[in-house]
């Protein structure tokens, strides 16, 4: 209301008292009643853009709003799930958290660690407690059936961690002292992951990145790990008998106190991968082939 008589005052009769005549005094009057109505509609337009970006923004607003309590919903509805006796539903519920997880990227950490957390307390492998399993077991069940056969929830849900819901995260998924003997991981993505003591035997890992993961006296015999990528790994005092390293990327592993009686050794590439005296390899693996591999021995 103001700013127009602001920015452009009305023309006073002591203003125009020097002007004689009449009809040029009207029509300046009217040119500065113009100026303010343009003013005027200029302010009514910006006020009118404003609540609509105002609206606008309250409409997106209770968007979030009610799509965050749509996935709080679906979470809790999956938590039920996952922790239902029957094998379906925790099956659904496993898949309805890595849907969340995709959806909602705040999301990804808790369902990773929710999904670790499934996998550590359905495969128990107690290694060191007094009545906890012999680590490695005297020999390789190769009659187990396949973990998908055995547990399929807990296949799955090691199917959704190797899928790496979130690939940008830098906390370490934890899944050390567990019994996944026969697992299916085929191409999937494990980097920085903690698996000490765990048992892996006959697991099928052709092609999975394990970069910078912690596999100390993991038991990985007749595991098929062709095509793996391992760089960096921690593989002290880990059980290879017979598992299969054809095309293995093995790059600055540490191979101390390792069990290395593997499947194609030749195949691999280990340049820098890091042995002592208690690592033990197959007897056509002799301290030149060692050194051809451009194995560092201490």
């Amino acid at each position: 209301m103001f700013l127009p008589q602001v920015l452009y005052p009305s023309l006073s009769p002591a203003g125009l008292r020097d002007i004689a005549d009449a009809q040029t005094r009207l029509q300046l009057r009217q040119a500065q009643a113009k100026l303010q109505n343009d003013v005027r509609s200029t302010l009514l337009q910006a006020m009118a853009g404003l609540l609509l970006v105002a609206g606008a923004v309250a409409t997106w607003r209770q968007v979030q709003i009610s799509r965050e309590g749509q996935i709080t919903e679906r979470f809790t509805r999956a938590i039920d799930q996952v922790g239902s006796e029957k094998l379906d539903v925790r099956l659904g519920g496993i898949y309805a958290l890595e849907r969340i997880a995709r959806n909602s990227p705040a999301d990804r950490t808790t369902v990773q660690f929710i999904l670790g957390a499934f996998v550590r307390g359905h495969t128990p492998w107690a290694v060191g407690e007094p009545a906890g399993p012999q680590h490695p077991t005297p020999t390789v069940d190769e009659h187990l059936p396949w973990l998908q056969v055995r547990l399929p929830d807990v296949q799955a849900a090691a199917e959704v961690l190797g899928r790496r819901l979130d690939p940008d995260a830098t906390w370490t998924l934890y899944l050390s002292r567990v019994d996944i003997r026969g697992v299916q991981l085929d191409g999937a993505t494990l980097t920085d992951t903690q698996l000490r003591h765990a048992n892996l035997a006959r697991a099928w890992l052709r092609g999975i990145t394990l970069d910078r993961s912690d596999l100390k006296d993991t038991d990985l015999r007749l595991a098929n790990l062709a095509e793996a990528s391992l760089v960096n790994v921690n593989l002290a005092g880990a059980y290879l008998y017979g598992a299969d390293l054809c095309r293995a990327d093995l790059r600055g592993a540490d191979l101390r106190g390792a069990e290395m009686r593997a499947l194609h050794l030749r195949a691999a590439v280990l340049t820098g991968a890091r042995a002592d005296a208690g690592t033990v390899w197959p007897t056509d693996f002799d301290a030149d082939e060692r050194q051809r591999h451009g194995i560092v021995e201490t």
